[in-house]
């Protein structure tokens, strides 16, 4: 045989093997394509902080990986959940049932998480949580069907609260969104405030959710407590903290506590009403080179800069088609056990790795927003004060009652 039949009969068999590998690995993924759900609040409440700037983020993963894995084009359908737990439930399965989805993300309002991680247990599907709150997510509501990736109440609560009340504030009046996010984040707050020696005076919980504030305000004004805790978020926080400001809540020597407060909320309120406000962030984009890159390129294709929850969305996108990638399959069983052997470590997680309960943990940071003079820039929001290493961040094992959990 001649060197160039040699060369051509090799040629053959390479790309014959190539050929057959594509295949294979095409067949290993449900109809040949690996489908990602994007379920979040697109016009409400919760817009800003996840909403179509998390949509964005998804894409930007998708892009970055390649736009297909294993050979199998990567395809993303999105929808507004309304902040509907029914919304998002039926949502989830007409995809489930109807497009087989692979894996849902986003996922904001805590209620919508709970009842789509039961849909997704139901049929055996994968979800990742990056916009919710509330602890019970990976604790009583754990699955072995979804992960839960950017924060939670615990470290929230631990980081924010417990440093207010090491400056002195030791008598507190929760104002808590009245749905399961808000009821976690008043649970976690009042432990750790009686743990460090402090005492809940009084609360009120306000509907999800709320334009009009000024009884909650009045209340707590007329309760005396030095710390007023803000167990709410997105447009109910921004709304509470303007409302505060309008009735001189802070002149009469009362300050407020946000207790998950978004790069967002800042940015809309200013920073001449939120100085000195002390909070608990998984990320801020202004931490290192890393998340300056990353952040500059959303920036530039969205106009604003980056919440934790959108930088979330993009890392735990990229895992999960890491995951497919490695496992050779979509398979949710699969992928999710692949995921949890993987380490985390990007430009959004230090340190992070994927627990038995789902919870996925990472290092936290005790952050201060700046006042005006100390601001250079439009989105110099933050100093960082403190790093809340991930093994002291979140709610150990020995106290989940998480079913997947062997205490």
């Amino acid at each position: 045989m001649t060197f160039m039949k040699k060369t051509l009969a090799a040629s053959i068999a390479v790309a014959a093997a190539s050929s057959l590998a594509m295949s294979t690995a095409q067949a290993d993924m449900s109809d040949g394509e690996v489908r990602i759900g994007y379920l979040a609040d697109m016009s409400g409440t919760y817009r800003d902080l996840a909403g179509p700037g998390g949509l964005t983020a998804m894409e930007m993963a998708v892009a970055d990986f390649g736009g297909s894995v294993n050979g199998a084009s990567i395809v993303i359908s999105s929808a507004d959940d309304r902040n509907s737990a029914d919304v998002g439930a039926n949502t989830v399965r007409g995809w489930i049932d109807q497009d087989n989805v692979d894996m849902v993300g986003g996922l904001v309002a805590s209620s919508v998480s709970i009842a789509v991680t039961k849909v997704l247990e139901e049929n055996n599907g994968l979800g990742i949580v990056s916009g919710s709150a509330a602890s019970s997510i990976t604790n009583e509501h754990c699955t072995p069907n979804h992960i839960h990736w950017v924060y939670d109440t615990y470290p929230l609560a631990n980081g924010t609260a417990k440093a207010v009340v090491e400056q002195g504030g030791d008598s507190w009046f929760m104002l808590t969104a009245d749905y399961a996010f808000g009821h976690a984040l008043e649970s976690d707050v009042t432990k750790v405030v009686e743990e460090s020696g402090g005492e809940i005076v009084g609360g009120v919980r306000h509907p999800f959710p709320t334009n009009d504030f000024s009884s909650y305000i009045l209340q707590a004004q007329g309760s005396g407590a030095k710390i007023i805790g803000l167990a709410n978020a997105g447009a109910d926080t921004v709304n509470a903290i303007t409302t505060a400001s309008q009735f001189g809540l802070t002149q009469s020597g009362q300050q407020l506590a946000g207790l998950l407060i978004f790069l967002n909320d800042v940015h809309a309120l200013g920073l001449e009403a939120t100085q000195n406000l002390l909070l608990t962030t998984g990320w801020y984009w202004d931490m290192d080179e890393q998340s300056r890159e990353w952040a500059q390129r959303y920036f530039d294709e969205v106009g604003r800069m980056p919440t934790m929850v959108q930088a979330g969305i993009y890392s735990s996108t990229m895992h999960y088609l890491k995951a497919v990638e490695a496992a050779g399959t979509d398979d949710p069983e699969t992928v999710r056990a692949q995921m949890a052997e993987m380490p985390i470590e990007d430009f959004f997680a230090r340190n992070g790795s994927i627990r038995e309960d789902g919870r996925m943990i990472h290092d936290m940071y005790l952050a201060q927003v700046k006042t005006p003079d100390e601001s250079t820039g439009e989105w110099d929001l933050y100093e960082i004060l403190s790093t809340i290493p991930a093994e002291e961040a979140y709610r150990p094992l020995s106290e989940s009652q998480c079913k997947l959990v062997q205490n």
